[in-house]
């Protein structure tokens, strides 16, 4: 069969755009695709790196504090009880005398640690010396926390307050 000029032309030209098109299709495009898939890829794994090197610097803030209350509890003195702490504060507060209960206890924590707890109410006790006490017991510098108070106004007696405190502190193993 014989193709005229013409004809010779439509048909490399159809060829050339059958070649384009394979090209474009086979070649350009899943090049493209794949280049926004990596640099989404990357915006992800950095944003992730972010996020690790933040936990990380947490981390060692979290593990230099644990090593200043480990050297705090084993810098306490020999003997050392939270309920006798709470009670020798209460006398220099001036609360003793509001002292309704003191409930000890402990249990077993991570790692070895006992956790110590006493539960205290103190009753018909004013808001100054409350906070005295309260001020002993957690600038004491001994790794006392105070985990829960609970304060309401006295219905007797006008202006004081009866509280129920729980405080704890971790013994060394």
């Amino acid at each position: 069969m014989q193709l005229g000029k013409r004809e010779k032309l439509f048909v490399q030209l159809a060829g050339f755009a059958v070649a384009a098109f394979c090209l474009l299709q086979f070649g350009v495009f899943p090049v493209l695709a794949d280049r926004k898939r990596l640099q989404k890829s990357i915006v992800t794994k950095e944003t992730g790196l972010i996020e690790m090197v933040r936990l990380s610097q947490e981390y060692a803030v979290l593990k230099e504090r644990s090593h200043t209350a480990e050297n705090v509890v084993k810098k306490r003195p020999p003997g050392f009880t939270l309920f006798s702490f709470l009670e020798k504060a209460a006398g220099k507060a001036g609360v003793k005398h509001h002292i309704k209960y003191m409930k000890p206890s402990s249990a077993k924590g991570e790692g070895g640690w006992k956790e110590t707890m006493v539960e205290m109410k103190l009753d018909k006790i004013s808001l100054k010396r409350f906070m005295d006490y309260l001020v002993l017991i957690e600038l004491s510098k001994k790794a006392i926390q105070i985990r829960r108070c609970a304060v309401t106004e006295n219905k007797g007696r006008k202006g004081t307050l009866d509280v129920v405190l729980q405080v704890v502190t971790f013994e060394a193993p």
